[in-house]
Order: structure tokens, then C-alpha cells, then sequence
């Protein structure tokens, strides 16, 4: 499986827009700090949605899709499904 996410500051905070093999490792990594850059600088720790594909191909595909949308589209997909920003980490982890 693969996995394209958005990870949030706070509600209606800061976005990332990743792609992932492996969805836990990746927000763990994140919600630590683990990784310099963006989501570090920004505090960005939430996970906040997700989406799963059966191969990498498609995954990017769809990444590179959203991440030219508005913010306010992004934001929708969010609330959609989301519309407390809870963060989604431990449901994926269980």
C-alpha cells in the first residue's frame, strides 16, 4: 500500500501534502521532529488525512494533483472526512 497524507500544524493551520510506503513510520518520523525541514520549522506534527493506493505510481500521481489545488480545496478534503482535525495517528496505529 501507499499512502498520500496531509499533516497540520493546528486546525486550520500550517499543511504538509506527503507521499508514503509506509504511512506510521512517516508520521511518527514527523510528529517527533525526526526529520529536518518544513514540517519540523512549522511544528507540523497532525495527521489529518489520508488516502491509500495500491502502487507508488498512482500515489505520486495524486500528490502532485492536490498539491497544485488551493488551499481552501485542501482544506475541504480535510473537513470532509476530518471536520474536528483530529489527528489520525492512533487509528492507523492500532
Amino acid at each position: 500500500m501507499f499512502y498520500v497524507y496531509l499533516l497540520a500544524s493546528r486546525k486550520q493551520g500550517t499543511l504538509y501534502l506527503g507521499v508514503t510506503k509506509d504511512l506510521v513510520r512517516r508520521t511518527h518520523q514527523h510528529s517527533e521532529k525526526l526529520l529536518p525541514g518544513f514540517s519540523s520549522r512549522y511544528d507540523i506534527r497532525r495527521l489529518v488525512w489520508f488516502e491509500t493506493y495500491d502502487d507508488p505510481v498512482t500515489a505520486i500521481e495524486r500528490e502532485k494533483e492536490i498539491k497544485k489545488w488551493r488551499r481552501a480545496w485542501k482544506i475541504g478534503l480535510i473537513e470532509k472526512d476530518n471536520p474536528d482535525w483530529r489527528d489520525l495517528y492512533s487509528e492507523i496505529v492500532r
